[in-house]
């Protein structure tokens, strides 16, 4: 069983940063991606950043050029640096790691941004 234990987020005013950090433990052989996916307020889940094993970054639109992710392959934890935040980035914030069995989801943190 994999178990997703992410940390971060809060209260920021606009303009200003917070950042997230996910961990992965459990019985894992093999991580693809780990990443984030948003949960904003009228929007349908969409995609923050992937992070591939390689390095390989995917970030979502709305998000390029203010935030910033990196991952420890060997730790099995990832980091999001969010800056420059927005009203519009409130929401909640899911850790995933695709691994050996599947993707696996984290129970999510709260990003609030307030104008």
């Amino acid at each position: 069983q994999v178990q997703l234990v992410e940390s971060g987020g809060g209260v920021a005013q606009a303009g200003g940063s917070l950042s997230l950090s996910c961990a992965a433990s459990g019985t894992i052989f093999d991580i693809d991606s780990m990443g984030w996916y948003r949960q904003t307020p009228g929007k349908q889940r969409e995609l923050v950043v992937d992070v591939f094993s390689d390095g390989i970054l995917n970030y979502g639109e709305s998000v390029k050029g203010r935030f910033t992710a990196s991952r420890n392959n060997a730790k099995k934890t990832a980091v999001l640096q969010m800056n420059s935040l927005k009203p519009e980035d409130t929401g909640v914030y899911y850790c995933y790691v695709d691994h050996q069995n599947g993707r696996s989801w984290g129970r999510g943190s709260l990003v609030s941004v307030s104008s």
